[in-house]
Parts: C-alpha cells; structure tokens; sequence
C-alpha cells in the first residue's frame, strides 16, 4: 500500500468462511420451469447485479427460487442466503424476513424471529456503508419480484414443478 492512498478497511472479519462458502457455491442456481414472479436488480455504484425469479405453490409457499447473481462475496453471498431464507416460506413471511434483513443492515440487532440463519455471517457489513447496497442487492430485487408476483393476475400455474433443486441446509 502506498502512503499515498487511504487504508483498507479490514475486512478479514467479513469475508468469513460462511460467506466465501456462499459465494464459491451459491443455492438457487436451479433455473425455475415456471416464473410466477420476477425482478433485475443492480447496483450503478459497483456494477453487481442479480436476476430474480420465483414460482409459488398453489397454497401460496414460495417453492422454487433463482436467483443469477453477478458481483462481488457480499452480493453473491447475501443472494444464496436469501435462497435458503425464503424458499418453502409465503410472500408475507418472505417479507418479514426481507424487514429484518433491512433493519439488521441499517444498524439494528438481529432479531430472535424470523430466524435469519447464515445472514448473521453478514451482519458486520453494516459496520461497512459502502458495502450496505452490495448486501441489500438481492433483497431489493426480491421486494420487486414479490411486488411482480402479487400484480400477476393470473394464478400460478401447477402443471410443471417449479425446480428440481430442493432446499439446502
């Protein structure tokens, strides 16, 4: 490093093996047989972008999600945990967890319910402004393909499964 230039942030902390794990090997690559909703995020500032889409369950369960994430550890990572948050789980819990997930970022404790799993693995992002948006990403895109899903007049069709992959512990 030269004197010159202001210091990295140390970020040793953050990179933990759960998020490279993530990363290296994201869930919800599975490309879906039905979209019953969808969104395109992206992030101007760092250039990291996610695609998602979801199909939901006749009784209302989201049952198949894909996301397609293209940038850095944190966004990959923050999208293959929202796969694992919200696959078999409704819209409105989808939601409550997307309100935790907000609110942990933007300075708040993680909370007790919803059970957030392997996000408190990115839980030191919001020490980190300028990564905030890199966790939020998929997030964001997931309120827009929940916004899509619920503005669809057409019930979801149930004659191909939405995905042969199933959730990952």
């Amino acid at each position: 490093m030269n004197s010159s230039s202001a210091p990295e942030p140390a970020f040793d902390a953050l990179y933990r093996d759960v998020i490279l794990d993530h990363y290296r090997a994201p869930h919800g690559k599975a490309k879906l047989a039905r979209i019953d909703g969808r969104a395109d995020g992206m992030n101007p500032i760092c250039g990291d972008e996610v695609d998602v889409h979801l199909a939901v369950s006749p009784d209302g369960r989201i049952e198949g999600v894909h996301l397609d994430s293209r940038g850095c550890a944190i966004s990959v990572s923050s999208g293959s945990i929202l796969y694992d948050l919200i696959i078999g789980t409704t819209p409105t819990e989808a939601r409550r967890i997307l309100a935790a997930v907000k609110a942990v970022l933007h300075g708040g404790d993680l909370p007790a319910e919803p059970n957030l799993g392997d996000f408190d693995a990115l839980e030191g992002v919001k020490k980190f402004p300028v990564r905030i948006k890199c966790a939020l990403l998929p997030w964001t895109t997931l309120d827009e393909a929940l916004r899509d899903l619920e503005s669809r007049a057409d019930a979801p069709a149930t004659s191909a499964p939405a995905t042969n992959e199933g959730k990952q512990s």
